[in-house]
């Protein structure tokens, strides 16, 4: 403990003074959350209802929040952070952005897996947890497909109603995280805390929604995707109110693109780095689940749109992370990235095309329908019958 209370950054980290240097309150606020977790969510698994209380929180979460009477303590708190909608919160923000990123389900789908998921792989202290559960660079299509079940209840008109999907799978997901810590501290040895922090902490929490706001928005304007700065802030909107109900604290919880950046510059730069799980998890995302899936909308030979997927995938994550990023990850560089820079002018005007053709309207509909049937595919294909881990018998984080 420093001698003005505020406990040092883990020692893992490097930049931690550069940080608040450049951030200023921004950056203390960081590092000091990297000792803070999620108390609510945690005290229910950790509640000496044993199972009973994490299981209280499951079944409302499947059949309802009144399916349980009187549940524990530790539930009726959490319940009574969920349930307590926030004053900034506009419900008609949260369809309106819905309806925008479903009439890009081929470039957001894309994107969430080339940029969003690679770009929270720059980091081996945050991708640690996972990779103990042993769901890091195994099955990368499931995992993957699980982040795309949970979105697809998210992002939909009434999605994140209380009770409604979105919302109960996002409940689920923040309890996810929950059981992974206590995993970790019961069954982990040699989790470094001094050194790391504590496991899925309040910053890589705040993280994971500019994975999926700004960082993949970003990624499908390089994809030709232009969008009216009201549709920008309506889905910063919704993804502020994801933080609310996944557990990011307040003054980690980003309320528009500005805090977004700030966030993924703060990650960036006291990130450790990749580690070998990282670079493999990239190959394995890469070249076993994205590019056979973009190999299927090739013309020609099998070899040949095999090989060219990969080269196009690769490129693809270059423009998209950057050169730099890139490189620690091992991603292959060679001509694709150029050609993927090329072609967005083309790409926006094919896109602008699209709209005026068939009318947003329509094609938030073809997005919806199209959106369905691509997950159902990609889970029969996978023989999956869960949407999350926490479905899966024997997994961390179980509770079915």
């Amino acid at each position: 403990m420093s001698t003005d209370g505020v406990r040092p950054a883990p020692t893992a980290l490097p930049h931690a003074a550069l940080a608040v240097q450049r951030y200023g309150a921004a950056g203390t606020t960081w590092l000091d959350a990297m000792w803070r977790a999620d108390p609510l969510a945690d005290a229910v698994v950790a509640d000496s209802a044993g199972a009973g209380a994490a299981q209280a929180v499951r079944v409302m979460m499947t059949d309802g929040i009144g399916a349980v009477a009187d549940p524990p303590e530790t539930v009726q708190a959490l319940l009574a952070q969920l349930t307590r909608e926030p004053e900034w919160l506009d419900r008609d923000r949260l369809d309106r952005a819905a309806d925008v990123l479903v009439r890009y389900t081929a470039q957001w789908g894309l994107v969430l897996g080339a940029a969003s998921l690679l770009r929270g792989a720059d980091n081996w202290i945050a991708a640690k947890p996972l990779l103990l559960t042993g769901r890091y660079g195994h099955q990368p299509a499931v995992r993957s497909i699980e982040v795309g079940s949970w979105l697809s209840q998210v992002v939909r008109r009434g999605g994140m109603a209380l009770d409604a999907p979105g919302f109960q799978h996002t409940v689920r997901v923040r309890m996810i995280h929950a059981h992974v810590r206590r995993f970790i501290r019961r069954t982990v040895q040699d989790w470094d805390e001094p050194a790391w922090g504590v496991p899925i902490p309040q910053p890589y929490m705040a993280f994971t929604l500019a994975e999926f706001g700004h960082v993949s928005l970003a990624a499908m304007a390089d994809l030709g995707v232009r969008l009216r700065d009201d549709e920008l802030t309506d889905i910063y909107h919704l993804w502020r109110y994801v933080g609310h109900v996944i557990g990011v604290e307040e003054a980690l919880n980003p309320t528009c693109e500005a805090d977004q950046v700030r966030i993924e510059e703060l990650y960036a730069l006291t990130s450790p780095g990749p580690d070998a799980y990282s670079r493999e998890f990239v190959r394995a995302l890469t070249e076993d689940y994205l590019a056979p899936q973009l190999a299927t909308m090739l013309p020609g030979p099998a070899a040949f749109r095999s090989t060219l997927a990969v080269r196009t995938m690769y490129g693809m994550t270059r423009v998209f992370l950057g050169d730099e990023a890139s490189d620690a990850l091992e991603v292959p560089d060679g001509r694709a990235k150029h050609v993927v820079r090329a072609l967005r002018p083309a790409l926006f005007a094919a896109d602008q095309a699209r709209l005026l053709l068939v009318g947003r309207e329509r094609a938030t509909r073809r997005g919806y329908a199209a959106r369905d049937r691509e997950l159902a595919r990609l889970k029969a294909e996978q023989a999956m019958e869960h949407d999350l881990v926490d479905a899966v018998p024997g997994a961390v984080g179980a509770t079915a």
